[in-house]
């Protein structure tokens, strides 16, 4: 998004939550400057957090160098952050060398960890260990019984908007020491997000989720500004989907227990 549109999104958001959500924007960029600068603007339009992912390009990307880039905007933001570890989905990725530093640095409150190698979750677990007050979040939704499971505090989805009631249940099946049960609805969740992102590939991750959202009636287009678009085959499942699981996806009613008989929301 342009950043006048992605700051007026930010106001936006931050006006409808009116305290009840912690707005956290993602600020990532190449060189500190920018993550300063991108900080900022969230911080003056309601942002409660930075998170700050790998830079996208990076040509000097020694490990000395992105320590030296990640301290430099932690230390300097005008909000707490939270660090997102994408693995081996980022273009440049912090070595598991420099990963404790970054994570102990004290204005970091949260990590959202996407990266399902059990390595950098040892890390993880281990800066929590230090510092009772961080908070780690698994960010990839195909393993979150398992992180749940080893010690995570909760989970921060790209997809909740459609597989939140099931991330809840896992949860909860986690807290109440079940499992099996965290395990199943795992599957169970896996099934449903191959069948919107397009396959065990994930081939249409971000275009499958808009189209599901369309047919939710939640978005009134799936027009974007990369064109992402699904086959037929995927637009199809999509609609299977809609149709077959009703209970997850009108998440207002199915954890009120109540069914108003109409479309998501």
């Amino acid at each position: 998004m342009p950043a006048n549109e992605r700051r007026r999104l930010v106001r936006m958001v931050s006006k409808a939550a009116a305290g009840r959500l912690r707005i956290a924007v993602q600020v990532s960029d190449n060189s500190a400057a920018r993550i300063l600068e991108n900080a900022e603007w969230a911080c003056e339009d309601g942002a409660e957090l930075a998170a700050i992912a790998p830079p996208s390009f990076l040509m000097n990307a020694s490990p000395e160098a992105l320590l030296r880039l990640y301290r430099e905007a932690i230390r300097r933001s005008p909000l707490p952050v939270c660090v997102y570890d994408m693995g081996v989905n980022g273009c440049v990725r912090p070595p598991n060398s420099i990963l404790g530093d970054i994570y102990r640095e004290e204005r970091v409150v949260m990590i959202k960890d996407s990266s399902t190698e059990p390595e950098r979750r040892a890390i993880a677990l281990e800066a929590r260990r230090e510092r009772s007050d961080l908070r780690l979040f698994n960010g990839d939704e195909f393993s979150a019984a398992a992180h749940m499971c080893r010690g995570y505090d909760g989970l921060m989805l790209g997809g909740a908007v459609f597989n939140g009631v099931l991330a809840r249940r896992i949860m909860q099946a986690v807290i109440e020491g079940d499992r099996d049960r965290a395990e199943a609805l795992q599957e169970r969740m896996s099934r449903l997000m191959y069948a919107v992102y397009g396959g065990e590939n994930v081939t249409y991750w971000l275009a499958g989720l808009k189209h599901l959202l369309v047919e939710m009636g939640i978005f009134s287009t799936t027009k974007n500004f990369l064109n992402y678009q699904v086959t037929r085959e995927c637009a199809a499942a999509i609609q299977e989907v809609v149709a077959s699981e009703q209970e997850l996806l009108l998440l207002d009613d199915v954890e009120k227990g109540q069914n108003r008989g109409g479309s998501a929301y």
